[in-house]
């Protein structure tokens, strides 16, 4: 056999193996990537990363196949030598994302709520699905409230929302409102949106959904079915509000705050929540690992904000101060400008969590690419409320120096390092979730 017959040999088992040029694997048979969970990210964010990163990796063709059950989809793409490439997604909640990983029935799992304690050691043999590589913050969402639209009710806070939903509230006329008795709507309990609502409105006030409320899989189809009730009341997240009225949100001493993208975007919204990948650190789909490392980059971060979730950019946004922020807040307030990203922290812990953590590059990218590595930066650290107020002043400053040492190793050199304790609450003291969300430290730019 001559070289040139040899290498031809060779050459035609290397193509059956190779996507575009990337390099990628490509099976002969079946999917090169399945990911199954949160219908909030299956529904049109997953697609749209996974459209994405097939025409990055220089497929063509690229298009959608819906089979013929719901809420499920084939992305497809071919190669340059015509080979067809396929993606699947299932998108029936966020536990079934994970239930699919133990059963090795997804490489990928979407999820719009932090995965259990109880997931992380049932899935132990994947590796640590709570360690940096492998949970994925991919987008900010927030829960909207959302009402028919003429309903006149602008606010609501979380304690009458708990009423609400549990059924104790039972009509409008309790709330101050009018229109007769409460219609509840909510998503299905494979949902990582019903997880999080029930996790930071009800069971933290030891309450249940009312077995009255009607129960959606789609969430597009719940925001329509309140958005033609005068009587409805219904959460969802935020690219789904559509046709219905969002309410202003008040936990606990917070101020009344709309869904807005910059309040989601520093989840100092009550009601934000993180979407993530799971990734699972044993035995990686390569197509996996590019899809979040795709979803990660600033092409895929437009993507984020283009199906309507709040994007990861780092941004400077004006505060308007007023009268409910500290003095000095207040002067800060006026002359500079605050970044659209909060770093926080693991529960109980003075470590930055995994979100912090992929921030720091994209807050030091910012700060280097504007010119503001010296002295043109503060570091503002907020915390929960504590017996005594000097501790709580004390660890709202450690916190924000926690921050400052892991940007100074990248040659930042701070204006200044604040500590405003328990003040301006973003959320209830009176749960864990609250709690943490309260203990962060916010990145100032002159």
């Amino acid at each position: 056999m001559t070289l040139r017959v040899l290498f031809l040999l060779m050459l035609c088992n290397w193509l059956p193996q190779m996507a575009a040029a990337s390099g990628l694997p490509v099976p002969d048979h079946g999917p090169v990537l399945r990911i199954q969970g949160s219908n909030t990210i299956g529904a049109a964010l997953g697609p749209a990363l996974v459209e994405g990163l097939l025409r990055e990796q220089g497929l063509l063709k690229v298009h959608s196949e819906a089979p013929d059950k719901a809420n499920e989809l084939r992305i497809v793409g071919e190669t340059l030598q015509g080979r067809r490439v396929e993606v699947e997604l299932a998108a029936h909640g966020s536990s079934t994302g994970f239930t699919a990983l133990k059963t090795a029935n997804a490489d990928l799992a979407a999820s719009s709520r932090p995965i259990k304690d109880s997931e992380v050691v049932d899935l132990q043999m994947l590796g640590d699905l709570k360690s940096a590589g492998a949970e994925q913050v991919i987008a900010i969402d927030g829960l909207a409230i959302i009402l028919h639209p003429q309903n006149p009710l602008n606010q609501l806070n979380t304690v009458q929302l708990a009423r609400i939903f549990s059924g104790e509230a039972k009509t409008w006329e309790e709330l101050g409102g009018s229109g007769g008795t409460i219609h509840l709507y909510a998503r299905d309990d494979q949902s990582g949106t019903y997880d999080t609502f029930k996790e930071l409105v009800l069971s933290s006030r030891g309450k249940n959904l009312s077995s009255a409320a009607k129960r959606f899989e789609s969430s597009e189809q719940l925001s329509d079915a309140v958005s033609l009730d005068p009587q409805a009341i219904g959460f969802i997240g935020l690219p789904y509000v559509r046709q219905a009225k969002a309410v202003a949100i008040v936990d606990g001493q917070s101020q009344a705050m709309l869904p807005l993208n910059s309040l989601i975007a520093t989840e100092d919204y009550p009601l934000s929540r993180r979407l993530f990948f799971y990734l699972p650190p044993a035995g990686n789909n390569p197509w996996a690992e590019a899809l979040v490392a795709f979803a990660q980059s600033s092409q895929g971060q437009a993507i984020v904000a283009a199906n309507g979730f709040i994007a990861q950019t780092v941004q400077a946004m004006a505060v308007t101060p007023n009268a409910l922020m500290p003095e000095g807040y207040q002067a800060l307030s006026r002359h500079a400008q605050r970044l659209t990203v909060n770093f926080r922290f693991e529960e109980g812990s003075a470590s930055l969590d995994n979100k912090a953590r992929q921030d720091l590059s994209r807050v030091l990218d910012y700060i280097k690419q504007h010119d503001k590595t010296d002295r043109q930066v503060t570091l503002v650290g907020f915390g929960d409320a504590k017996s005594d107020p000097a501790r709580a002043d004390l660890l709202s400053k450690l916190r924000a120096m926690a921050v400052r040492r892991e940007l100074v190793k990248s040659g930042v050199v701070f204006r200044e390092i604040r500590g405003f304790g328990a003040e301006m609450p973003v959320a209830a003291n009176s749960a864990d979730e609250g709690r943490i969300k309260n203990r962060r430290v916010e990145v100032w730019v002159y």
